[in-house]
């Protein structure tokens, strides 16, 4: 029988992560034992709600004794499963919920494509954490797109997601190849982590996944979009939210990174021309992720995060 494991981080966050849990139990594996590992980056306030509770699940618990971010924290997760013989990986955040059947939709696709190293499911803003809260209909709520695949910009080296803000009315409801896959779900082969490595901790939080999804794709595999699996977001919830500090800081220095690693040469260029003037005229932390980044600071860097 093929192993699965699903790899998810906490942060202070026993609610969301119970509710993710508690999704998970209700979840058709089509037969397959689920495995998950909760990777816990808060030592100071560790996940404490009665394990007993996920028999079912196989909860495994890694306790880490520093938060390593979202890129350690996950491989944290990932040396256990590959190490307990996993043959896919789930990276999926804890401020999600899950529907019944998105794990089997996502298996059947990466088993049936061969070239498929990663599958992404569709993902939909939790109802209540739309970025335009006013905009929709009660009966839209919970149908409106997050992530429906994404593809680079890479004139301005901006990862965007298909169909964010859009209400579902089927208008993404084809496989398809996409150019990334985002970290807040997606599976993954083995083999494929294996060959490739894990997440970057030079990241730590914010582009990990678009890293990571270029070497997926440079070593030879596609990555799917699977319309038919679905899971519901709870945007931003463990990072401060939107427009944050915490994603000032992490998103302006790794884009950088991120830029100098893969952007075609005239587009470093302007994104290291763009990173002096907002040296001067941008926000506290923007200035602070651009210096560290001129300075080699990564990984957790300079933010005073706990």
């Amino acid at each position: 029988m093929k192993k699965v494991f699903i790899v998810t981080l906490t942060y202070k966050g026993d609610r969301e992560t119970s509710d993710f849990l508690d999704s998970l139990l209700l979840v058709d594996t089509g037969g397959i034992s689920l495995n998950v590992i909760l990777v816990d980056n808060s030592p100071e306030k560790p996940f404490k709600k009665d394990v007993r509770k996920y028999k079912k699940l196989n909860l495994k618990i890694i306790q880490n004794s520093e938060n390593l971010g979202f890129a350690g924290g996950n491989n944290k997760g990932a040396e256990y499963a590959l190490g307990k013989g996993a043959d896919y990986v789930l990276f999926i955040n804890n401020d999600t919920v899950v529907d019944r059947y998105f794990l089997k939709e996502l298996l059947d696709l990466l088993k049936d494509r061969e070239d498929a190293g990663i599958v992404v499911p569709k993902i939909y803003f939790e109802k209540g954490y739309e970025f335009h809260k006013d905009r929709y209909k009660e009966e839209e709520l919970g149908k409106v797109i997050w992530y429906a695949g994404g593809e680079f910009d890479w004139r301005n080296v901006l990862a965007k997601h298909k169909g964010v803000d859009e209400v579902d009315i089927g208008q993404y409801s084809q496989i398809s190849v996409t150019d990334f896959a985002s970290g807040c779900a997606f599976l993954i082969k083995s083999d494929v982590l294996k060959k490739i490595g894990l997440f970057d901790e030079k990241f730590f939080l914010y582009y990990e996944d678009s890293d990571l999804s270029l070497r997926t794709k440079k070593s030879g595999y596609k990555i799917y979009f699977c319309p038919l699996s679905i899971v519901w977001h709870k945007n931003a919830s463990s990072s401060g939210g939107s427009g944050s500090d915490l994603q000032d800081y992490y998103i302006s220095r790794n884009r950088l990174l991120f830029a100098v690693k893969y952007a075609p040469f005239r587009s470093k260029i302007a994104v290291l021309r763009e990173s002096l003037r907002l040296m001067f005229s941008g926000r506290k932390w923007q200035k602070a992720g651009i210096l560290d980044f001129y300075l080699g600071k990564f990984g957790r860097g300079s933010y005073p995060i706990s």
